[in-house]
């Protein structure tokens, strides 16, 4: 589904944030990229993203080449992406947060009705459709972000560090929620640098430093 191949990325032809990554993400798995501030795991989210073009290699998405893509739209409506600033609306409820998303992915007024009660029901926040968020929790609003992310049924989730604002309950219930994403056939990238999210959680770990990738293991742990 997702492969880097031999992939560098270089700003300003000095600083080198990845240097010559290649691994593959398989449709269904839960992956998480750890490493320090700094490592490159944000720079290997642009890549995937179409945000930034590698200096060298191919980053790949369903056999496409992703910086050959002539329209990223549809490469980004297959992938749902999570912040850790939740990067939600102030002005709208959370129904609205959600449905603004819809729209703009084409769905009509009647999908957005039928859907977001769903979708509420996934992330445990049907109590809280028009609650804005200054009268969420951070655990709520990062709960929004990830309504948000699925919304459009995507078959990635990108999660940059969704838990770094959070405290080690939210913490749990987030990564839960991820997990149950996952379970129900999402493929999950995780990135983070939370080393006992990653003990805990037992599944693939990618680690990288001063961007290469340093380890790559099933049931990884944390060990940078």
């Amino acid at each position: 589904m997702i492969k880097f191949q031999s992939v560098s990325k270089i700003y300003l032809n000095t600083i080198t944030a990845l240097d010559n990554i290649s691994f593959q993400i398989d449709k269904g798995e839960f992956v998480c990229i750890v490493g320090k501030s700094g490592a490159g795991k944000t720079t290997l989210l642009k890549l995937l993203l179409a945000m930034e073009k590698p200096t060298k290699g191919n980053v790949f998405f369903e056999e496409s080449d992703i910086s050959k893509l002539e329209n990223v739209s549809k490469l980004r409506r297959n992938i749902g992406v999570i912040f850790q600033d939740y990067r939600l609306f102030p002005s709208k409820n959370v129904y609205e947060n959600i449905a603004y998303v819809m729209e703009l992915m084409g769905k009509t007024n009647k999908q957005i009705t039928e859907e977001i009660p769903q979708i509420l029901e996934i992330v445990g926040l049907e109590y809280r459709a028009n609650s804005l968020p200054v009268q969420l929790s951070g655990g709520e609003k990062q709960r929004v972000a990830i309504a948000r992310a699925i919304a459009h049924r995507p078959q990635v989730i990108l999660a940059d560090e969704p838990i770094g604002n959070l405290d080690p309950y939210c913490t749990q219930d987030i990564i839960k929620l991820l997990k149950k994403i996952n379970q129900m056939g999402t493929t999950v990238v995780l990135a983070t640098h939370s080393k006992e999210v990653i003990d805990n959680l037992g599944e693939r770990v990618i680690s990288i430093d001063h961007g290469k990738v340093i380890m790559d293991e099933k049931n990884g742990r944390f060990i940078i």
